[in-house]
């Protein structure tokens, strides 16, 4: 078993015994199967190690669980696009794309959330009916800021009354 297999059983393990992984992925399998997509894409490339991550170092950003829905389905949709220009007649990029749909399933809410982020940046923000509904909802926006924020807070006392640190 080389390294990279052991580091990859571990971490299966690891997350079922957490519970993260609920038969969705099947991590062996799809290693061997990414594998076979790297070199497809040639990503051994010396081009490849140049600048900074594409979306792991991302993903850092990103601490609360509904938080990390929305960017994992952005990403995980992402992923969908690259392999849609593939050939599909190959048996590891069909099980890939299949794992991939299937999250993007379970991640549903975070895509809608992210569309819901997407909407908001095409408001017409200068159109005079959207400044007048805007400030319309002004306060509740405010309440329901106040709500989730001592919400959080809230929280955070409760967690730190249980926690024996």
């Amino acid at each position: 078993m080389t390294f990279h297999t052991y580091r990859l059983f571990v971490l299966s393990i690891i997350m079922i015994y957490f519970g993260c992984v609920e038969n969705r992925l099947n991590l062996l399998q799809l290693q061997d199967d990414i594998d076979k997509l790297k070199a497809d894409f040639n990503s051994s490339n010396s081009d490849v190690a140049d600048g900074k991550p594409i979306f792991t170092e991302r993903l850092s950003n990103w601490t609360e669980r509904n938080e990390k829905r929305i960017i994992m389905s952005q990403i995980i949709s992402m992923y969908l696009q690259i392999l849609e220009k593939t050939d599909k007649s190959k048996e590891h990029v069909r099980n890939i794309s299949e794992e991939l749909y299937t999250l993007r399933a379970s991640l549903s809410d975070g895509a809608k959330k992210m569309e819901d982020l997407k909407n908001l940046t095409k408001l017409e923000i200068n159109d005079l009916k959207i400044q007048r509904k805007a400030v319309n909802e002004l306060f509740s926006v405010l309440q329901k800021l106040g709500d989730t924020s001592s919400s959080h807070k809230r929280r955070r006392r409760q967690f730190q009354r249980q926690c024996k640190c």
